[in-house]
Formats: structure tokens, sequence, C-alpha cells
């Protein structure tokens, strides 16, 4: 294959590149065949449910790399954006100082999965195609997109690390940034996990647990087929009023769910809880090839601890049972330390079209991940687990 025959085309959705060619080039880059954040389903179905859409902000830009039979050879998902809501790593400064002098932040190309802050390749090759020249015929034309029509900025989120250098040798900057994952040491049971715990952290998760399993409720894990149209009526209920609360306005809509349960279905995992009959909370996870990622949660009712009970001990129960490595629970979070989720580095890469302005981010970010590094080592010592 010669580098003369590829070409970048821009896609104004993901169907515009079909399903089959999204998904040969997910499926033979290493980790994003068993993210369903990445699959073809999850994307069209942010899409063709209007949560993404030039009225909310996202204008689907999703990059495709193509020869002379026009197949995608490499595809990025990506979306021109006129804000910097629902992403997660948080460039609202940049935003502010750069307009303030004089400059035009917005719009901005941003590389991410929607809504979902989940660490994933962003670039996806079928294979045979050399990850170098794909990667800087990429950022070629990204860099190409931000000249020519006078955009501030792109953005890559959520980086594997070994994607993260392939851009920052293409001169993107690295930011650091951290989550808490739970992570599986071969446990055989949620007491065996208990049992690293120093004394008193496993003290207080028993604790915490009876207190969640004391209001009387009945507490159900629903899969797939198990879960009804019913349970999904009841959880969109749960994600409005907690979205209501975070973000001011939600999301995702009820279509949106609808979409996943059909085109999705053994990729979702549900955790109930109910009062007689009528459920009262729900946290809505995703099932990896090899994690657990907790995405939604929320509740009509105030039941102490119950939040914890659903969102984290019952998918660390989950994914010991199922022999999974992980659990991502989302983004931010320092709560979630004391109940054995422990600091994990996330990345993400920018590419600021202005020299001077890049020059003053670069300076920003090489500080802020001297930072970033000393806050994950301060809190890994706090982390429960036993000493020695």
């Amino acid at each position: 294959m010669s580098e003369q025959t590829l070409h970048l085309e821009v896609c104004h959705s993901i169907a515009q590149i079909g399903e089959e060619s999204w998904e040969s080039c997910r499926q033979a880059t290493p980790s994003a065949a068993g993210n369903p954040f990445l699959s073809y389903p999850f994307l069209s179905a942010l899409e063709d449910s209007g949560c993404v859409s030039e009225q909310s902000g996202w204008l689907p830009h999703h990059l495709a790399l193509k020869d002379e039979t026009d197949g995608a050879l490499a595809c990025l998902p990506l979306y021109l954006k006129a804000h910097s809501q629902g992403e997660y790593v948080f460039d609202h400064g940049w935003a502010d100082a750069f307009e303030r002098a004089g400059g035009r932040y917005y719009p901005k190309l941003q590389s991410s999965i929607p809504f979902t802050p989940v660490t994933s390749p962003k670039l996806l090759t079928r294979e045979g195609l050399n990850s170098d020249v794909a990667t800087a015929a990429f950022a070629s034309g990204l860099k190409q997109l931000c000249d020519r029509y006078h955009i501030s900025s792109v953005h890559l989120t959520f980086l594997p690390d070994g994607e993260k250098e392939n851009w920052t040798e293409q001169g993107l900057l690295p930011r650091r940034d951290r989550q808490f994952h739970w992570i599986n040491q071969n446990y055989e049971s949620f007491d065996d996990f208990l049992s690293a715990l120093s004394s008193r952290k496993r003290k207080a998760i028993r604790k915490e647990r009876r207190q969640a399993q004391s209001h009387g409720l009945t507490l159900l894990q629903k899969r797939g087929d198990e879960i009804s149209s019913d349970d999904w009526d009841s959880f969109f209920s749960f994600y409005m009023d907690t979205g209501a609360r975070k973000w001011g306005r939600p999301y995702l809509t009820r279509p949106f769910f609808a979409m996943l349960s059909e085109r999705m279905n053994d990729d979702l995992l549900l955790f109930l809880a109910l009062d007689g009959g009528t459920p009262v909370a729900g946290a809505l996870n995703f099932i990896g090839k090899d994690a657990l990622y907790g995405r939604y949660w929320g509740t009509t009712g105030e039941y102490p601890s119950l939040h914890f009970e659903l969102c984290y001990h019952q998918a660390i129960e989950w994914a010991i049972e199922h022999e999974f490595s992980r659990v991502e629970a989302g983004a931010q979070g320092e709560h979630k330390l004391a109940r054995g989720y422990i600091p994990q580095a996330t990345w993400s890469c920018h590419w600021i079209d202005n020299p001077s302005f890049r020059q003053a981010i670069e300076d920003y970010l090489q500080a802020e991940r001297h930072e970033a590094a000393a806050e994950q080592d301060f809190l890994t010592d706090l982390a429960p687990f036993k000493k020695g």
C-alpha cells in the first residue's frame, strides 16, 4: 500500500463510515475491541437519538483514512464543539484566557467518546496499516483543519499510554489527570477483597453495607434481556433527577437508552433497588471484555449508603464473580479511595493552533503534570490496603 493512495475524509455522521468499516478498524485495534463505548452501536445511538448533534453542540466530524478502494483503513471519532461540556477534561480556563486575549476558542475539535470519561484508543486502524503512518496522517489532517477553518485547537481525551506517546511525537501536548479504579488481585470473594484492607477500613465498609441493606429494599442485578422497558423507564427517571442536579440539563434522552437496549443489550448491567415492587434507585454499568464500567446512577429517595452499595460494592462483587480485572467507576471522586478504588493516571493530548498560546499552554501543562503525579502518589499512600 502506497502512502500516496491514502486520503482523509471528514464524515458528518458515523453512518457515512458504516458499521462494517468502523467495526473492522475497532476489532483490529488492541484494547478497542473490548471497549463497548467505541462500538458502532454505542456511537450511532448517540447520533440517532439526537444526543450528539449540532443542537447539542457536538457536531460529528469523524475522520476516515481511505485508499483507492474507498474503504476505511482507519478512523477517528471526532466532533466539532461549540462549548466544553460533557468532556471531563476541563479547559474552560484556557477558553477564557484565549478570548480575553482577543482570540476565538470555539469552535474546537474534540476526539472523545461523548459524555464518557473512559480511557480508550481513539485512532482505530485495520490490521496491516502502519500505526506511525496512520498517526502522522491524522495529525497532519487535524492541523490542516485548524488552519483551513480557523479552529483554535484539537483535543484527544482519555488516551491509553501508547497512543498518548504517538500523538505527543506529532507535536501535541500531553496532559495528565487521574481516576479511581478497582483492581482485581485475583480475589475469590468480596470477603477475600476485604481481607486485603486495613482493619479500620474493612469495618467501615461492612458497616456501610449493613446500613445500605437496612432500608428494607430488594437489590437486584439485571443483564441484557432481563432489563424490561419498565426498568428503563424507572432508570431514566433516576438519571434525569441526578443529571438535573449535577449538570442542569442531562445529556442523554430516553430514546438513547432504548437504542442501547436494542443494539447492545448483552453489554448492559443494571443494579436496581426496589421498595416493595417499586424501583427507587439504580446504577447502570457497561460490560467490557475485561472491565466493568460504572456510568449512571440515580434515586428517588434518601437512602444512606445506597449509592456506595449499588455503584461500588455491587460492582466489585460482580467483577470478582466474573473474574474481571478491574472496575472503572467514572471521573473524579476521592470518596472512592476508601472503598478500594485506587488512583490511576489518565492522559489527553492537545493541539493549540496559535503558537504563542500553545507555548503558554505547554508551560502550564508541564507544571500541572508534576502536580498531578505528586497528588497521585499522595492519594495512593492513603489507599485502604494493608501496608507491607
